[in-house]
Formats: C-alpha cells, sequence, structure tokens
C-alpha cells in the first residue's frame, strides 16, 4: 500500500486536519465588517461563558487599514447585550475616533501597548475570569497535563507585578513586555490576557486556557496530576497549538451565536 493511501484520510494542512485558509478580502471596509462582526460575537461568546465581572473585561482587533486604531468593546455594556453598533474605536492617545460610546481605561492601556509592541498580533482578550485567577493566586502557569494544555508548552508567561487597576500605560508596557510573542499572560492578583495573529486565535486562546486552568484545578484537588514529557508536550502543541486550528474553532463558536443570538449584528 502506498504511502499516499495511507494517509488519504490527512489534509494537507500543519494538522493534517480540512481547515480553510484565512478568509480574503477586497476592500478594507469588508474586512473591517467582518472583523467588528466577529468581535462583537467574541464579547457575546464571553457573556454566555459567563465572563463578564462588572464592568471588567475586553477584547479588541487591530483596524485593518490603520495599523494604530483598534476596535473595542465600550465601557458599562454587558458582554451579553453588545452589538456591533456598540463597538468603539480607539487611537493610540486613547481618543474614540468612531463609536457612540466610552473606551475602558483599562482596555485602552493595555490594549493599546500590547498592539503596539506586539504588531503580528491583531487579537486581544482579557478577563477576570475565575480560573485563571484562581491559578494565578496560586502562582502557577498551565502545566502539559493534557492535549489542550499543551498548547501553551512554552507559550505563556507569569507577570508578578501588580500596582492597582492597569489604568496607566506604564503598566500596559511593562505586561505587553513580559508577553512578547507567547500567546498569553496570566496576572497574578488580575486575570488572564490572551493574543493572537487574528482575533478569532486570540479568543480561541483564552477560552483553552480558562478551560485549561479548571481542569489543572480539579485534577491537583484529586491527586497529583501527571504531566507530559517535554517531547510529548511539544508532539501535542503542534496540533493543538496550531492557529488555523484555534481560528476554525472560533469558527464554531461564531455559527452558534449566529443561530442564537443574530441582534448582535445590528450596526
Amino acid at each position: 500500500m502506498s504511502e499516499t493511501t495511507v494517509h488519504a484520510h490527512l489534509a494537507d494542512t500543519a494538522t493534517g486536519l480540512p481547515i480553510p485558509g484565512d478568509p480574503e478580502f477586497s476592500s478594507f471596509e469588508d474586512e473591517r465588517l467582518h472583523r467588528k462582526q466577529r468581535l462583537a460575537a467574541a464579547v457575546r461568546i464571553f457573556g454566555r461563558y459567563g465572563f463578564g465581572e462588572g464592568i471588567s473585561g475586553h477584547i479588541s482587533v487591530r483596524d485593518p487599514e490603520h495599523s494604530d486604531l483598534f476596535w473595542v468593546n465600550p465601557f458599562g455594556v454587558s458582554f451579553r447585550r453588545v452589538c456591533v453598533s456598540d463597538l468603539i474605536c480607539v487611537d493610540s492617545d486613547g481618543v474614540v475616533t468612531h463609536g457612540m460610546h466610552a473606551v475602558n481605561p483599562s482596555a485602552f492601556a493595555i490594549h493599546s501597548q500590547i498592539h503596539r509592541l506586539c504588531p503580528n498580533s491583531d487579537g486581544i482578550a482579557h478577563g477576570h475570569t475565575r480560573y485563571s485567577r484562581a491559578l494565578g493566586a496560586l502562582g502557577r502557569l498551565l502545566e502539559p497535563i493534557d492535549q489542550e494544555s499543551a498548547a501553551f508548552h512554552r507559550n505563556q508567561v507569569f507577570f508578578e507585578d501588580y500596582f492597582g487597576p492597569a489604568v496607566d500605560l506604564d503598566q500596559g508596557v511593562s505586561i505587553a513586555t513580559e508577553l512578547g510573542d507567547r500567546s498569553a499572560v496570566l496576572l497574578r492578583h488580575h486575570g488572564l490576557i490572551t493574543k493572537g495573529k487574528s482575533l478569532e486565535e486570540a479568543v480561541h486562546w483564552f477560552l483553552t486556557f480558562e478551560s485549561c486552568a479548571q481542569v489543572q484545578l480539579l485534577a491537583a484537588a484529586a491527586g497529583q496530576p501527571r504531566a507530559m514529557t517535554a517531547e510529548q508536550a511539544a508532539l501535542a502543541k503542534q496540533g493543538f497549538g496550531d492557529r488555523q486550528l484555534a481560528r476554525f474553532s472560533f469558527q464554531l463558536l461564531w455559527e452558534e451565536i449566529v443561530h442564537d443570538e443574530p441582534d448582535f449584528l445590528d450596526e
């Protein structure tokens, strides 16, 4: 039997899965609308997962035409109610250039600096979720105890410093610098930040990290989890740490939220 026949069930992608390529757009306007719709969907998905914590939590995506601008959910609007029309565009000085709402000072301080210092990352997600906060209180990062957590093998960092709510640019710079080219930074006493080449990727990493934090805490409470070897973790990361897989995984959630809550698309 030929090698081609043996592997006929595998697609010609990094993971061997039949994942479509990145979408293509004929204009900045089309791509901007696409990003805004995905952003509003991501915020609704956070609401569905119970990631709302009062005014805390924000997701952003870089504008496709103007790299110094980013779109973000507004201050004081529930994750469960955000629509495309609620989104705001913010410049490098913290001025809202498009939209009717105010920007969360923490969103500007954190997201503006990550977008500035990590130019290859167009999507950023931040929240004060319970399992990540618990893991941060313990001063621990994810261990590769399963395939999903292996996505963060050598791709996460712990941010130890805490100087109150992150509302000044110096804190944003420190966080962005510590994050570097990694996908996730866990902030002690604060929460979780993930980023990705696309918004979809960043949101997938956030959902996965939070789920993995829950699994790790449950396993540790029940006994002594057995982590993968470094070789096993690297092999698992090749699949579960793939950015195309992350983007496509978000697509499944997109289809769910469009079906269940199509009002978020209101412009």
